[in-house]
């Protein structure tokens, strides 16, 4: 017969990384969208524009930075050619590739969504106090040059959250 009585769970000796990273990064992200949102970007947007900017660079070059599909990297960048602030172009270097070039008006909207961008994590990093913020950005990095630099092999592979349509 199986008991009915509550089972005791785990004590937890350390806070749940894997929740506040998971929240912390879905928040920021909420606020990223709403932020963009109001000049007519979206993150994957600023994205391929501020990248695309940087040095010339192929359509699949800028989806693997922007950890885009190929799919969503075609959408991605019809939107910005529909907006007149990107166009594919033929690599100077490989005839065979397309590049995204971004257009005078895309580098200005581009330098208005960086300014945004930086606002967004701005107010994110303000509530820390300053000799935090730099503990905890430098924690930050070594983590993502580290030992969270690239994900784990899988027999159950892991997918990434999906932004859920409100």
């Amino acid at each position: 017969m199986t008991s009915m009585a509550p089972r005791m769970s785990p004590a937890r000796t350390s806070p749940d990384l894997s929740f506040l990273l998971d929240h912390t990064s879905h928040v920021l992200r909420t606020q990223m969208a709403a932020a963009l949102a109001g000049i007519g970007l979206t993150a994957r947007m600023h994205c391929v524009l501020v990248h695309a900017l940087e040095e010339e660079r192929t359509q699949v070059q800028l989806a693997e930075i922007g950890d885009m599909d190929k799919t969503t990297m075609v959408v991605t960048v019809d939107a910005l050619e529909k907006a007149g602030l990107a166009e594919r172009r033929p690599s100077s270097t490989d005839r065979r590739a397309r590049i995204i070039a971004v257009t005078e008006e895309g580098a200005r909207v581009a330098a208005r969504s960086q300014e945004i961008v930086d606002g967004v994590h701005e107010a994110a990093l303000g509530t820390l106090p300053a000799d935090e913020r730099e503990v905890f950005l430098r924690a930050m990095n070594t983590l993502v040059t580290g030992h969270l630099a690239t994900p784990s092999e899988s027999p159950q592979p892991v997918r990434r959250a999906r932004e859920r349509a409100k």
